[in-house]
């Protein structure tokens, strides 16, 4: 039986088979007008703009079906990019059941693997031979730490992790090492990171090896510097289609763009609205210049959404809108309007985990699976409330893209310390903990210790204890051990007399194990950071420090595998590409999201993408979302007023409904009042400030805030009562700044901040 994917000259029509002419086109029939349209245009440049839920992975698997099925090409002249395996290996699937039958020989998958088959085959050409190693991540640490002697790179400012980081930045962008500008090599370490490179490019080809960035930017080189090659490969591949285009950073972009520069039949299926991952390289200009790259290009824009209700649609549709960077789309959809998206302003945040947990509670109890709820958080130090609100009320969850957050390596290394400090004997703990951060204690340091806790019977800092008045132990390590048992035994001291939450920021800051962190030039360092304060802050939970310590422990055991029905914890980052049912987007407010950090290192393009990314979580919802921002948040320990996202502002308020605890933003059960007037959260931020600074704040200033309060002139004293709108009558035990520490008469003690109570 002929080949239908064969080409020959004696079709009917140029480039199509008899046989294809006389197959079906049953495989366009499931399209919508707009999906064909992007199927059927076969030649030439196309942008396939495809917002969330259209579609856009069976419009890019039936273009492929269509163009084998039209005989275009044959399976071999076709270039398929995918950003994960899983996308590669369900988009085989999907072709081979579309035109009934496996499809062999195309050149499908990540852009890794596609670089890493082609460079087996022209090895000799970049230095390298056909069976070169990959370095994966740890063994390119490794090979790192050999050079950062050499350039006398001090490894607590410029960890070895953290200068692969900068060499796989460089990649990423498609810069050897002498393409790297003289400026940016200086910034790093006087040059000493650059010069790293150079030797560390040099080493990799001694020993025939590759690490991830040069799958790529070799390639990029040898298209570069042996025409003939690209030739080929141009001539090759008669159509390439790339998935997730808003993801591709300046090297894959590079990649591609050389490869289609002769015939131009490239098409890009992306969402610049979805662009989110500028921090690992990603870079948005790529799809938002695509016209410009190729002059004439085409755009079929998605817009019909097959995931979520007008209302979700047309909350994210006008909340995007205030990007100006983008290319322009609206979403819509024809099914029935369900419900508006919730807008919750809540108290504080622990009321918000509370009311949260309640709401999943209840949704369950009426046969709301919960694995199709999720708890999407801008940061993961987030999660941590939420993880004790479901463990409180018994419900399962998982943490989607991430350990939860005791099982996190930095909380674990503090909980360690603090494991040390309750208990000395705890070997394990202290294992951990004795060269963290780098004290020069390696295994020759250890194994005497070792050797006489297991002749003795005794524990690990008793033969520690032992061993320091002698001589097995070298000098400088028996000194710095010596200093490290005066530090617990001091600490120690502290339980009994300092606060456990103010015990534990002491024990993380003179331990230097804050500092490491602080040094470290990681991009994860920041978040370990955060992570290590919303511990501290989590300590004031407790009565205790061994109350806090054994909560920990059942909390780890607490885990049941068996269970498959769980709750959805995770980053707005990690949700991307997912949907569920009901979504809970809690923490809405300035400085958490927009989060403040994108703000200060990226100006208006950090604003923007953090509107994308308020807008992908958004869309991961089908039926439900449910928006909340507290009004009084702890942040690290700090009890701090929050000031409503500027996104809540954004939110058109014919597709949203707005609840509030009574008195809170001038609010009732039935919405703001402010809101009803016209006013905006986000409009009115000087209120709250002003607050913050002790004047009266009236309604007239900002109706959407609470409700007029007097603080008096001279602020309060101790043993003063007061009144609070949510928690009633009480009397002031004690002053913290702005924080007040209030015994209620009902509500019992609670800390609250001073523009929350009134004087009586």
């Amino acid at each position: 039986m002929k080949d239908p994917f064969e080409l020959t000259d004696s079709d009917t029509e140029p480039g199509v088979s008899q046989s294809t002419q006389l197959m079906s086109l049953a495989h366009l029939e499931h399209l919508n007008e707009t999906q064909r349209e992007a199927v059927e245009s076969i030649d030439g440049p196309l942008l396939v703009l495809a917002g969330a839920g259209t579609g856009k992975t069976r419009v890019l698997t039936t273009r492929i079906a269509h163009i084998l099925m039209q005989g275009k090409a044959h399976p071999g002249q076709m270039l398929a990019v995918t950003f994960t395996n899983k996308a590669a290996w369900e988009m085989r699937e999907r072709v081979s059941a579309l035109v009934s039958r496996p499809v062999e020989g195309w050149w499908v998958g990540t852009f890794h693997h596609l670089g890493a088959r082609l460079l087996r085959y022209h090895a000799e050409a970049v230095g390298l031979t056909p069976n070169f190693t990959i370095l994966d991540q740890d063994d390119q640490v490794r090979l790192v730490k050999q050079f950062m002697d050499i350039h006398e790179i001090d490894d607590r400012r410029f960890p070895a992790r953290s200068v692969a980081g900068y060499i796989q930045r460089w990649k990423d962008r498609g810069l050897m090492p002498d393409r790297v500008t003289m400026n940016e090599g200086a910034d790093l370490d006087d040059g000493r990171i650059l010069n790293l490179y150079r030797d560390y490019q040099v080493r990799l080809q001694q020993v025939n090896a590759a690490d991830f960035g040069d799958l790529l930017l070799l390639c990029i080189e040898l298209f570069q510097t042996q025409p003939e090659i690209l030739g080929r490969y141009q001539s090759q591949f008669r159509y390439i289609l790339v998935d997730e285009y808003q993801d591709t950073n300046v090297s894959q972009y590079l990649w591609l763009r050389l490869l289609a520069q002769s015939h131009k039949n490239i098409c890009c299926v992306g969402d610049d609205d979805q662009s989110i991952y500028s921090w690992r390289g990603a870079e948005v200009g790529n799809i938002l210049r695509f016209e410009e790259d190729f002059p004439g290009a085409k755009t079929v824009r998605l817009e019909r959404n097959y995931r979520s209700t007008p209302h979700i649609l047309a909350a994210a549709s006008g909340l995007i809108a205030h990007n100006e960077d983008r290319l322009g789309k609206t979403l819509w959809t024809d099914v029935n309007d369900g419900e508006p998206v919730r807008v919750r302003g809540i108290w504080d945040g622990e009321e918000e985990a509370r009311a949260v947990g309640e709401e999943i509670e209840a949704l369950h109890s009426n046969g709301h699976k919960l694995n199709e709820i999720a708890v999407l958080v801008r940061a993961g130090f987030q999660t941590r409330e939420f993880e004790e609100r479901l463990i409180t009320i018994g419900l399962p969850y998982r943490v989607i893209g991430g350990p939860r957050f005791y099982e996190r390596q930095e909380v674990r290394d503090a909980v360690a310390y603090l494991r040390v400090i309750a208990q000395p004997d705890d070997d394990l703990a202290f294992e951990r903990i004795v060269n963290l951060p780098k004290r020069g204690i390696g295994q020759a340091t250890l194994q005497p210790i070792h050797m006489l806790a297991r002749a003795e019977g005794i524990s690990l800092t008793r033969a520690v204890t032992k061993l320091i008045e002698t001589d097995e132990i070298k000098p400088k390590p028996r000194k710095t051990l010596s200093d490290l048992l005066l530090d617990f035994e001091r600490w120690r001291g502290l339980v009994v007399m300092a606060p456990h939450a103010e015990l534990a920021g002491t024990v993380l800051d003179e331990s230097g194990y804050t500092e490491m962190w602080k040094l470290s030039k990681a991009p994860e360092a920041s978040g370990r950071l955060d992570n290590l304060k919303e511990l501290v802050a989590a300590l004031e939970d407790f009565e205790s420090l061994a109350a806090f310590l054994e909560h920990v422990s059942l909390v780890m055991e607490n885990e049941d595998n068996l269970v498959e029905d769980k709750v959805n914890l995770m980053t707005l980052h990690g949700a991307k590409g997912l949907e569920f049912l009901t979504v809970f987007l809690p923490g809405w407010e300035e400085g958490l999201f927009p989060h403040q950090r994108s703000l200060d290192d990226g100006g208006t393009g950090g604003l923007e993408e953090e509107r994308r990314l308020a807008y992908v979580g958004l869309t991961r919802a089908r039926e439900r979302a449910i928006v909340s921002f507290a009004a009084n948040r702890r942040i690290y320990g700090n009890w701090q007023s929050a000031v409503p996202s500027r996104f809540v502002d954004e939110l058109p308020k014919d597709n949203i409904v707005i609840e509030s605890a009574q008195g809170l933003y001038e609010g009732s059960a039935s919405g703001f009042d402010g809101l009803e007037d016209g006013g905006t959260f986000f409009s009115n931020a000087g209120a709250w400030r002003a607050r913050r600074r002790g004047r009266t704040v009236t309604l007239r200033d900002a109706d959407t805030y609470p409700h007029e309060r007097n603080i008096p002139e001279g602020g309060y004293d101790v043993g003063e009562r007061i009144f609070h709108q949510k928690f009633g009558y009480g009397r002031i035990l004690s002053i913290d700044g702005e924080k007040l520490e209030i015994a209620f008469e009902k509500a019992g003690t609670k800390k609250v901040m001073m523009s929350f109570v009134e004087a009586l």
